[in-house]
């Protein structure tokens, strides 16, 4: 274990490092689960294991190369075989809300490329109902901020701009980001769709229908939660 990598975080890395096979391609999420993967994978090149991976964030990215995993973009590879990332909300359905590391354009990109998405979380990340810890991050055009924020707020959304220093968060994609305050959400699928048909929004924190599995790291272990065919 390195340091960062909490007994939970590191059974949940191994766990995850089950599904990729030798020659994979595979995605690396953002954030401190994803992260200790990015670590245990790397461990695992030292052993023998080859893999090419496509990074969500600039500081995956940067991890990867810290351990040696060969980095490769989406037009370098006809698809993803497995894609590994964390999750700031996990329903019942497996439906998520992400991007509170502000990576939520490129996260979804890359699930939607790939073969499986797993996601592993703490068992902190589980809700009843999406919304539940109040905030759905949107990436929005620096052009369109203005016009976003009025129309995220005439959809019940309290949209707050994401700083950093003092000065907007910008995304490695060049988007800032709105942090809307919400309820818990009744109909995610409705609200995705209102907030992704304003112009000038380029991604929502609403991942739906995209995990194949969730794995949950408890301190009893590692529990597997799978989509509902």
């Amino acid at each position: 274990m390195t340091t960062g990598d909490d007994p939970i975080l590191a059974a949940l890395a191994m766990r995850a490092l089950e599904s990729v096979r030798d020659g994979a391609v595979v995605g690396l999420g953002s954030g401190r689960a994803a992260s200790a993967f990015v670590r245990a994978l790397g461990r695992r090149l030292g052993e023998g294991l080859r893999v090419r991976a496509v990074p969500t964030s600039e500081a995956t990215g940067a991890l990867a190369r810290q351990y040696g995993i060969p980095l490769v973009g989406l037009d370098d590879v006809a698809g993803i075989d497995v894609t590994v990332d964390g999750a700031d909300e996990v329903d019942p359905h497996l439906d998520l809300i992400k991007g509170y590391g502000g990576a939520l354009v490129r996260e979804k990109v890359v699930a939607a490329a790939s073969h499986e998405v797993i996601i592993v979380v703490g068992s902190e990340k589980l809700v009843p109902v999406l919304g539940s810890r109040g905030i759905v991050p949107v990436a929005v055009l620096p052009f369109a901020l203005g016009f976003c924020r009025r129309r995220l707020a005439a959809l019940g959304c309290r949209p707050q701009l994401r700083n950093a220093g003092g000065q907007p968060f910008v995304s490695d994609g060049g988007s800032y980001i709105l942090d809307c305050g919400v309820d818990q959400i009744r109909e995610p699928r409705r609200l995705d769709d209102s907030i992704r048909a304003i112009p000038g929004v380029a991604g929502t924190g609403l991942f739906l229908d995209i995990a194949d599995r969730v794995l949950v790291g408890e301190s009893s272990g590692v529990r597997e939660l799978r989509r509902a065919p």
